[in-house]
């Protein structure tokens, strides 16, 4: 496989690269800011694991949001349907 620059890149391809890097770039400022702004006993997880998975492409900010998070007012221990 030979290595393309920038320059011999079409300019469909060069937009699929921005617009990839784009929603990448903002699913890791996603995942930073909930992070920063939720405490701790919200995560599934330490908080560092998150920062380090949400670096892994796309994979890691899905799955921080699909299942990193807990939603606030679910423990179920005390406020579930039968709880207290």
């Amino acid at each position: 496989m030979v290595k393309q620059r920038w320059a011999d890149l079409t300019a469909r391809q060069r937009t699929g690269i921005a617009v990839g890097s784009t929603v990448q770039l903002a699913l890791i400022a996603a995942v930073l800011i909930d992070l920063s702004r939720r405490p701790a006993d919200q995560i599934r997880g330490t908080k560092r694991l998150w920062v380090g998975l949400a670096f892994v492409n796309y994979i890691g900010p899905v799955a921080y949001f699909t299942c990193g998070r807990r939603c606030a007012g679910t423990d179920r221990a005390t406020n579930g349907p039968h709880g207290g």
